[in-house]
C-alpha cells in the first residue's frame, strides 16, 4: 500500500549526474526521474492533461474580453497599433495595460489566423505551463508529493480555471512571475548574479504585461534573497543592486521609448490623464487600485463592488470566497507550521527560503487585493493561486511528517486542525450554492464525509501508531480541501455563459459584472458579444452577430431624425436645413452605447455600421464614437478601424476639439456619433460642435457626417 512519505533531501548544490543518452532522456519524460516514485510522473502527466481540459474545454464558444480582442485584432492589422498596444488599428488610442500579453495573442493570430482559439490558445498554453512549472519548484525543495499536491491545487483553483478561458492578460502574468521565483530560487541556492538578474527581467516582462501588479511579489523576493542566498551580505547586496538595474530597464523599457515619442506621432495612451505610459502606471494601474482614487476616474472604491467591499475578510465574501478561498485557512496554517519546524534550520535552508517565498507571495497578494479600495476585479486573484498552492503542498507534507513522526503532543492536532477547519469552510462555500445544481451537493457530500473520514482517521492512526491509516486519512484529507474547488472548475469549464470581462466560477454570485480590460471604470456594462467565435477569413473583417450584447435590441428609429443645421439620408444625399430627418428605410438591431458616454454616447446597430461602411470615402476611420465598449464591438463587426474619443468610461481626455477638425479636415474621420442629452466638458464642447456644424444621418439617432467644407 503506497502511503504520503516524507520529501527526499533536496539534491546538494554542485552535484550533477551524467547526461542521460537521448534514448534514456525521452522515457523520462513519460517515466520520470529513477529516484522519483513510479507514481510520479503519470500523475503529473494526468494533472497537466487535465489542466489542459480544464482550460481549453469548447473553446470554439468562448468569447473572450472584446476589448482586448479588439486590440489584438487591430495589431493584426497593423505593427503600429500591434507595438504600442492600440484598440484600433489606426491608432488613435492605446488599452488602458501596456501591450505583452496583446503581443502574444497577436502573434498568435497573425500565424494562425484571427479567431477566439486562436488567441485563448496562448493563454491556455502559459496556464499548462504554470502548473508544470510550479509542480517543479515545490518538487524540488519538498519532494514528489508536495509537488503533486501544488499543482493540482493550481489546476483545480475556480478563478484560475475562468481566467485561463479568457483573454484578459493575467494568465501571461502569473507565468512570468513564476518564471522569476525559479530563478529567484536558483540565485538563493546558488548565490550566483545571473540567476537574479534573469529573475529580474521576468518580473519586468511582468510589468509589461500588467504593469504594478506585477511588483506586489518584490518584496517577499527582496526579504528572501538577502536573508538566505548561498553568499556574503556584501555581494548579496551588490547582486540586488544588479538585479534592480536590470528590472527597472526591463520594465521601462517600452514605457520610456513610448513616453519620448511626441504625441502627435502615436496613439494617446488610454487610461491616463496626461497622455503618458508613466501617469497610467503611478494613477490608475498603480496607486488607484490601492487607494481607490484614480486621478482617470476620481473616485474612491470606484468598482470595488466588482469583488465586494474591501476589508480583511473581503476574500470570504459571497463573491470572492468560491474563488480563491477554498484553501487559504490551510495554507495559512501550513506557513506557520511550516517555518515553526524550519526553525533551527541554518541561515541557506533552502526549504525555509522556498516556504518564506510563497507564503510572502501568498500574503502579499491577500493583504494588496483584500484592503484594496480602488476597481477591483475577482479574476485579480488567480494571482495569488500559486502561493496557495505551493503552501498546501509543501506546508501540508511538513506538517504530515511532523505528525506521522515526532511524538511531541504539541504537534499532535496541527495537521487534523488545519484539516478540519479547511473542509468545514468548505462545506460553508457550499452550502452558499445549495440549489445551484448537484455537481454542487454531491461536493458538499464529498467534503463533508471524506473531512471526517480524514479528522478521525488522522487522529486515530496516531493514537494507534498506524502509519498506512494516516497515509489513507491523508488521501482522504485531499479529497476533501479539492471536491469543492473542483465542481466549481468544472462548471467554470463547461458553462458558455461566462462573462468576458469579468469571469468567474461556479453560481452566479449576485455580483456586479462587467468593466474594462481589468480596469472596469465607471462600472459599464460588460460587452461579451460581437467578436468573432471562430477563425476569421483571410483578408475579411472578424464575424460578429451585433454591437453591445447585454443590451436591449430593437428596431431603428423613424419618423423624426436628429436635429442639426443639415440632414442626411440613408442614401448619404443631403436634405438640408430641415432639423427634422426623413423616415429611415433600412432596418437593423442596435443597442444603446454604455454609461459614462460624456455626452459622445449615441446608439450603434448592425445596419448602421453596413452604412458605414458603403459611404467610408476613403476615411482612415470608420466613425468616432464614445467608449471603448463601443469602439472595440464596431471593430470586431466592421474589420474597420473606429475612434474611442473618451476611453473606457469617456473621461479620457483622448479627443479634443482642435484634434476632432484636423482629422475631419485631412479627410481621415467623417462620421460621428453623438447623444442628443450633451455632456460636460471636452465631451460637451465636441457635441455641440458636430450638432452646429454636422449632418445628421437621419436613419441613425445620433450619427452625424462632417467633411472638409465643415470645419471652418
Amino acid at each position: 500500500m503506497t502511503t504520503l512519505a516524507p520529501p527526499p533531501a533536496p539534491a546538494q548544490e554542485g552535484r550533477h549526474r551524467a547526461a542521460a543518452p537521448p534514448a534514456s532522456r525521452t522515457r523520462r519524460l513519460f517515466t520520470g526521474a529513477p529516484e522519483d516514485p513510479r507514481w510520479a510522473r503519470p500523475a503529473l502527466l494526468a494533472i497537466l492533461v487535465l489542466a489542459t481540459a480544464l482550460y481549453a474545454w469548447n473553446l470554439s464558444s468562448v468569447t473572450g474580453n472584446t476589448f482586448y480582442n479588439a486590440a489584438v485584432y487591430s495589431g493584426t492589422k497593423s505593427w503600429k497599433a500591434f507595438f504600442f498596444g492600440a484598440l484600433d488599428s489606426g491608432s488613435f488610442i492605446t488599452v488602458d495595460k501596456p501591450p505583452f500579453a496583446l503581443w502574444v495573442m497577436g502573434l498568435s493570430a497573425r500565424v494562425l489566423g484571427y479567431g477566439t482559439w486562436q488567441l485563448t490558445l496562448p493563454m491556455v498554453a502559459v496556464g499548462t505551463g504554470s502548473v508544470a512549472l510550479l509542480y517543479r519548484l515545490v518538487k524540488r525543495d519538498f519532494g514528489v508529493v508536495a509537488g503533486t499536491i501544488a499543482a493540482l491545487t493550481l489546476t483545480l483553483t475556480p478563478i484560475t480555471v475562468a481566467i485561463e478561458r479568457d483573454t484578459n492578460p493575467d494568465p501571461v502574468l502569473v507565468f512570468l512571475m513564476l518564471l522569476g521565483a525559479a530563478a529567484l530560487l536558483k540565485a538563493v541556492r546558488s548565490g550566483r548574479t545571473m540567476p537574479l538578474v534573469w529573475s529580474a527581467v521576468a518580473i519586468g516582462f511582468a510589468f509589461n504585461t500588467k504593469m504594478m501588479q506585477a511588483y506586489v511579489v518584490l518584496p517577499a523576493f527582496f526579504l528572501v534573497y538577502l536573508w538566505a542566498a548561498n553568499t556574503s551580505p556584501v555581494r548579496r547586496i551588490r547582486n540586488l543592486a544588479v538585479a534592480t538595474v536590470a528590472l527597472v530597464v526591463s520594465s521601462a523599457w517600452w514605457m520610456v521609448i513610448v513616453d519620448l515619442i511626441p504625441a502627435s506621432d502615436r496613439p494617446y495612451i488610454g487610461g491616463s490623464t496626461d497622455n503618458t505610459v508613466w501617469d497610467l502606471v503611478i494613477g490608475y494601474n498603480g496607486f488607484g487600485r490601492i487607494f481607490g482614487a484614480s486621478s482617470s476616474v476620481g473616485s474612491q472604491g470606484n468598482g470595488a463592488s466588482f469583488g465586494g467591499s474591501s476589508g480583511i475578510y473581503r476574500m470570504f465574501n459571497d463573491i470572492m470566497g468560491g474563488q480563491i478561498s477554498w484553501l487559504i485557512p490551510f495554507a495559512a496554517i501550513a506557513l506557520v507550521g511550516g517555518l515553526v519546524l524550519r526553525g533551527r534550520a541554518p541561515r541557506t535552508d533552502a526549504r525555509r527560503a522556498a516556504l518564506m517565498l510563497w507564503g510572502g507571495w501568498f500574503v502579499l497578494h491577500y493583504l494588496t487585493f483584500s484592503l484594496a479600495e480602488g476597481t477591483f476585479h475577482p479574476y485579480y486573484v488567480t494571482a495569488m493561486a500559486p502561493g496557495i498552492a505551493a503552501l498546501a503542498g509543501a506546508g501540508g507534507v511538513m506538517l504530515y511528517g511532523a505528525f506521522k513522526e515526532r511524538p511531541a503532543v504539541k504537534w499532535g492536532w496541527v495537521l487534523p486542525g488545519a484539516v478540519a477547519v479547511s473542509a468545514v469552510w468548505a462545506v460553508v462555500l457550499l452550502r452558499r450554492a445549495s440549489g445551484s445544481g448537484t455537481v454542487y451537493t454531491v461536493a458538499e457530500v464529498v467534503a463533508a464525509l471524506a473531512g471526517a473520514v480524514a479528522v478521525l482517521g488522522l487522529v486515530a492512526g496516531r493514537f494507534m501508531r498506524r502509519r498506512g491509516l494516516i497515509g489513507l486519512a491523508s488521501l482522504a484529507a485531499v479529497v476533501a480541501l479539492l471536491a469543492g474547488p473542483a465542481a466549481y472548475s468544472v462548471s467554470a469549464a463547461t458553462t458558455t455563459s461566462t462573462n468576458g470581462t469579468n469571469p468567474t466560477a461556479g453560481p452566479s454570485t449576485g455580483g456586479m459584472g462587467g468593466g474594462p480590460g481589468g480596469g472596469g471604470k465607471g462600472g459599464a456594462p460588460s460587452m461579451s458579444g460581437g467578436t468573432s467565435s471562430g477563425t476569421k477569413p483571410s483578408g475579411g473583417a472578424p464575424s460578429g452577430s451585433g454591437t453591445g450584447s447585454g443590451q436591449s435590441m430593437g428596431q431603428p428609429p423613424s419618423g423624426t431624425g436628429s436635429t442639426g443645421t443639415g440632414s442626411t439620408g440613408a442614401d448619404g444625399t443631403s436634405t438640408g436645413n430641415t432639423g427634422t430627418g426623413s423616415t429611415s428605410t433600412e432596418s437593423g438591431s442596435r443597442s444603446q452605447a454604455g454609461p459614462g458616454a460624456g455626452g459622445m454616447g449615441g446608439e450603434v446597430s448592425s445596419a448602421m455600421i453596413t452604412y458605414l461602411k458603403k459611404h467610408q470615402d476613403g476615411a482612415t476611420w470608420l466613425v468616432a464614437v464614445a467608449t471603448d465598449q463601443t469602439a472595440s464591438s464596431i471593430i470586431l463587426e466592421s474589420g474597420q478601424p473606429v475612434i474611442s474619443m473618451g476611453g473606457w468610461s469617456g473621461s479620457d481626455n483622448a479627443m479634443t476639439l482642435a484634434k476632432l477638425k484636423s482629422l475631419v479636415k485631412s479627410g481621415k474621420l467623417h462620421y460621428i456619433v453623438v447623444s442628443s442629452t450633451g455632456g460636460q466638458g471636452t465631451s460637451s464642447e465636441i457635441s455641440t460642435w458636430v450638432k452646429a456644424h454636422g449632418a445628421a444621418v437621419s436613419a441613425y439617432s445620433g450619427l452625424y457626417r462632417l467633411d472638409a467644407s465643415d470645419v471652418g
